[in-house]
């Protein structure tokens, strides 16, 4: 009976640690404020909120009622047609900043471009394990053009201080760069495909500092593609949170990813799959605009080697995925 009350009790003491940690707000996307064109869920802003050309597009986010994930609402971001421009859709806790007509002079951050004054930051000092959530993804049936057929979804949450901007690196000066700030963030990719039930997500937090957080950025999109000109690709999202460890020892899918090693010398990228049995594994490499450059399927026991002699010298994304994991990261080519 001691033995069994003990138990209880350690399971009670867990639950209310995990109930008692920082989580993301309205991330189930039941409240919503504004109306029309210009509802948005609450502590989360699009295009129409945004500042320069941001609020000239069509509306990209919306409150959707029906075939919901949970509870009355989820979030539907699609990016929209506009006098023949492709608006690629927002959703995020940081401001739509679009500084001129040029799309890859376009940033989510956590300044207004116009005013330069600091807004909508989410206050946020903890360091969990990794982000999860529920989505489906429709691709863009457009062809021709950027994006097309290699259209992604994109859930991004960034850890920092102070100020911070999406993409961080500047481009003709459109804001600072502030990738100093950083604590750590995790990227979700959706494959180039159309996903038409309710996925689960979960991707790591991997962190640059020891810092203490003081913020959190959420920022979300159907087109990962900046400079995509195909418009149609739409992302549902829904109760996102997110993960923190649990100390019990159990491998989790996301320590599985973390545990991958993955280097990149003389433009060859080494994958150390030894003493792996994963039964469908791949690594997909993005350029910074979101363009796919490079896909190649993984195999068990071995390192696997993939030439990238392909591509320019330069940072790049990589995705790495399995059945039961993915990882994300940089891979800087020199």
């Amino acid at each position: 009976m001691k033995r069994a009350l003990t138990i209880v009790t350690i399971i009670n003491i867990s639950i209310s640690a995990m109930l008692a940690q920082t989580q993301l707000p309205n991330v189930g996307f039941e409240t919503w404020t504004g109306s029309g064109t210009s509802v948005e869920p609450t502590n989360y802003h699009s295009n129409m909120t945004g500042t320069g050309w941001a609020s000239s597009g069509g509306q990209t986010c919306f409150k959707v009622s029906t075939g919901v994930h949970s509870g009355s609402y989820c979030a539907q971001i699609t990016t929209e047609s506009f006098i023949g421009q492709a608006v690629n859709g927002a959703l995020t806790s940081g401001m739509v900043n679009a500084p001129s007509t040029n799309k890859s002079e376009g940033y989510i951050g956590t300044i207004n471009n116009t005013t330069s004054s600091p807004v909508n930051h989410i206050a946020f000092t903890a360091r969990p394990d990794s982000l999860v959530g529920w989505y489906k993804y429709t691709q863009s049936t457009s062809t021709g053009g950027t994006g097309g057929a290699n259209e992604v979804a994109k859930v991004r949450a960034v850890l920092h201080k102070g100020n911070y901007y999406d993409p961080e690196t500047p481009v003709n000066g459109n804001h600072p760069d502030s990738s100093a700030n950083k604590i750590g963030d995790a990227l979700f990719l959706s494959p180039a495909a159309n996903v038409t039930t309710w996925t689960r997500f979960s991707v790591p937090f991997t962190y640059v500092s020891s810092a203490t957080p003081q913020y959190v950025m959420i920022n979300c999109t159907p087109s990962y593609n900046q400079v995509t000109t195909v418009a149609g690709s739409t992302l549902y999202l829904d109760d996102i949170s997110v993960v923190y460890r649990s100390g019990v020892g159990i491998q989790s899918p996301e320590a599985v990813a973390q545990n991958i090693k993955l280097y990149v010398f003389d433009k060859i990228m080494y994958v150390d799959f030894l003493n792996r049995e994963e039964q469908e594994s791949s690594i997909a490499v993005y350029d910074l605009t979101g363009k796919l450059v490079s896909e190649n399927k993984l195999s068990n026991n071995k390192i696997n080697t993939i030439s990238l002699n392909q591509l320019n010298s330069g940072l790049y994304l990589y995705q790495l995925k399995g059945n039961n994991f993915q990882k994300t990261g940089k891979l800087l080519i020199n």
